[in-house]
C-alpha cells in the first residue's frame, strides 16, 4: 500500500500508536524488552495479535541473549567498552527494526495528525523494562555468587571425605599391624590429616555468607573432626603404653563420635 492510500484511507485514526522516535528512547532505557512490548503493542493496535506476541517475545530473547553474551565478556575487556555503546548499538538496530516493520504506517499516522502515546509513557514502559532487567540482573548475580560458594564449600569438603576415608583405614590396620607400623600410621597420616580437617572446617567458616544450614553443619563437622583427633590420640596413647586401661575412655568418645555423625543424617 502506497503512502497515498494510508493517507487517503486512513486507517488508523482511531487507535494509538507508539512513534520510532518514542520506542528508540525507550530502548535505550530499557533494552530489548521495552522494544518487544511497544513495537507488539502497535502491532496489536493495528490488529496484527500474532505479530505483537512474537515481538514482545523475540523482546524477551533478545534481551536474554544479549546480557547472557555481555556476563561472559571478560571483565578486563568490558570495561574497556565505553559505557553508552551497547545501549546505542541496540538502540539503532531497534529504530532500524521499526522503520522496516511499521514506518510506512507510523509516517502515515503521523501525516494524517492521528494521535501517539506520548515519549513520557514509552519512558515509563522503559523504567519498568529497566527496573524488571535490574531485578534480573541482582537475581542472576546472586545465584552466581551464591552457587559460586556452594561449590568453593564442596571443594574444601572433598578434601576433608578425602582425609577421612584415608584415615579410617586405622580400624582395619589394628588387629594386623603390629606397634610400631600403627605409631608410624598415627604420626605421619592419621592425626595429621584429622587435624587438617579442623583447618578445613575453620576456614569454611570464614567464607562471607556461609548459609546457616552450612554454619550448623560445620559445628557438628567440628566437634566430629575433634572428637577424631582425641580418638586417635589416645589409641597412640594406648599403643605406646601397651595397655588397655583406655578402653574405656576410647568407647565413650566413640559413642560421641557416633552421637555427631547421627546428626549429619
Amino acid at each position: 500500500m502506497t503512502e497515498i492510500e494510508l493517507k487517503t484511507e486512513n486507517n488508523t485514526k482511531d487507535i494509538k500508536l507508539y512513534s520510532s522516535k518514542a520506542i528508540s528512547g525507550a530502548t535505550f532505557l530499557g533494552g530489548p524488552l521495552a522494544a518487544g512490548y511497544l513495537i507488539g503493542e502497535n502491532f496489536k493496535a493495528l490488529d496484527k495479535p500474532n505479530e505483537g506476541r512474537n515481538s514482545l517475545l523475540i523482546g524477551i530473547v533478545s534481551t536474554i541473549i544479549l546480557f547472557g553474551g555481555i556476563f561472559m565478556i571478560p571483565e578486563n575487556i568490558i570495561d574497556k567498552i565505553p559505557q553508552q555503546i551497547i545501549p546505542l548499538i541496540y538502540t539503532g538496530i531497534i529504530w532500524g527494526i521499526v522503520e522496516w516493520k511499521q514506518g510506512d504506517v507510523l509516517k502515515a499516522h503521523k501525516e494524517n495528525d492521528n494521535s501517539f502515546f506520548s515519549g513520557w509513557r514509552a519512558a515509563g514502559i522503559g523504567f519498568i523494562s529497566l527496573l524488571i532487567l535490574g531485578i534480573g540482573i541482582f537475581g542472576y548475580a546472586f545465584l552466581s555468587t551464591d552457587n559460586e560458594l556452594y561449590e568453593k564449600y564442596d571443594t574444601e569438603i572433598a578434601k576433608f571425605s578425602k582425609n577421612e576415608n584415608e584415615t579410617l583405614v586405622f580400624y582395619d590396620n589394628l588387629n594386623t599391624g603390629n606397634n610400631y607400623t600403627l605409631l608410624k600410621e598415627l604420626d605421619e597420616r592419621t592425626i595429621p590429616k584429622w587435624k587438617e580437617n579442623i583447618e578445613i572446617i575453620n576456614n569454611t567458616n570464614q567464607f562471607d555468607d556461609l548459609p546457616t544450614e552450612l554454619i550448623k553443619q560445620n559445628e557438628i563437622l567440628l566437634k566430629y573432626s575433634e572428637l577424631r583427633v582425641q580418638a586417635f590420640e589416645l589409641f597412640r596413647k594406648a599403643i605406646k603404653e601397651d595397655t588397655e586401661i583406655y578402653a574405656k575412655q576410647l568407647e565413650q568418645i566413640h559413642i560421641q563420635i557416633d552421637n555427631e555423625l547421627n546428626k549429619l543424617n
